[in-house]
């Protein structure tokens, strides 16, 4: 808007009179042009702007839930419905939101958890939840129904993923850890201007509990460059071809990138896991700068 401000005024203090400017003269018409296609491009620009996200950081806010798919035995897909069909959530790859809820007494209580879309899935977002039997929060999502409302607050977490921050990505998972892992997996991938290697070690107990793997797998068949993915089970089924037991020093040095300024390493799962693996870490090598828990 400024430049056209200017241009129009460059013109109309080049008339050798400034009545020829409120004549209806050719300047005058090429300077309201000017300023009309600058207009223009001003509106063009606040069109084309990303919608701002429907998340606020400071209190909660309200979706409803639309679809809920069982994917296993004790983890459900849930799909929570946008004000409008092209509202984005407005959360950066590599944060989490806080969810409230009620437990079996009544008691209000809120959980992290990572949405695994993204804001290009306009509309609407999806968390895959874990429910274990005595799990306070878990009891909540356990109830609700198709029309519920889920009190919602975000961007929350200390961790943003950028394109390009560094070469590789290791990702050691467990269980419903998988959540933010998946989420800039699907960051990385769907960006074609982000040369990010990704190499992700993931554990669970039975084949059942490998949460999200058909999509994982899909991804790995498309991006063979990109995205290396290795499996652990602590109870694998017969003919199982994948890593078993725990994750060792061993299956991290052979499916990690060496330790390196431009290498970070990502983890989340269960609090053991997490210590463990840390411990793998630091022997292997990899300094506490060159890796993060969520």
């Amino acid at each position: 808007m400024n430049s056209g401000f200017n241009l129009a005024w460059i013109e109309l203090t080049d008339l050798p009179s400034w009545q020829a400017a409120f004549t209806g003269g050719p300047v005058l018409g090429v300077a309201v042009a000017v300023l009309a296609i600058c207009s223009s491009a001003g509106c063009l620009y606040h069109r084309r702007r990303k919608p701002k996200g429907c998340l606020d950081p400071k209190k909660f806010k309200a979706f409803k839930l639309i679809k809920k798919t069982q994917i296993s035995s004790n983890t459900a897909r849930f799909r929570f419905a946008l004000p409008t069909p092209t509202s984005r959530l407005g959360l950066p790859a590599g944060q989490h939101v806080v969810c409230r809820g009620r437990d079996a007494q009544g008691v209000e209580i809120t959980r992290s958890y990572t949405p695994i879309t993204l804001d290009s899935d306009s509309g609407h977002f999806e968390l895959v939840v874990k429910m274990y039997p005595n799990g306070r929060m878990s009891h909540h999502f356990r109830q609700m129904r198709l029309g519920d409302d889920l009190p919602v607050r975000g961007p929350v977490g200390p961790f943003k993923y950028s394109p390009g921050q560094v070469r590789a990505l290791g990702m050691i998972a467990g269980g419903s850890g998988i959540t933010p892992m998946f989420q800039i997996i699907r960051a990385i991938l769907e960006n074609p201007k982000d040369r990010t290697s990704i190499y992700l070690v993931y554990a669970n107990t039975t084949f059942e509990d490998i949460l999200l793997k058909e999509e994982m797998d899909d991804l790995a068949r498309k991006f063979t460059d990109s995205f290396k993915v290795y499996y652990v089970l602590s109870k694998p089924p017969e003919g199982w071809s994948g890593g078993t037991g725990h994750i060792t020093k061993a299956m991290i040095q052979n499916h990690f990138p060496s330790p390196a300024t431009n290498i970070k390493v990502l983890r989340c799962g269960p609090p053991s896991m997490n210590r463990v693996v840390a411990a793998h870490l630091d022997e292997l090598g990899y300094t506490p700068q060159m890796q993060f828990q969520f």
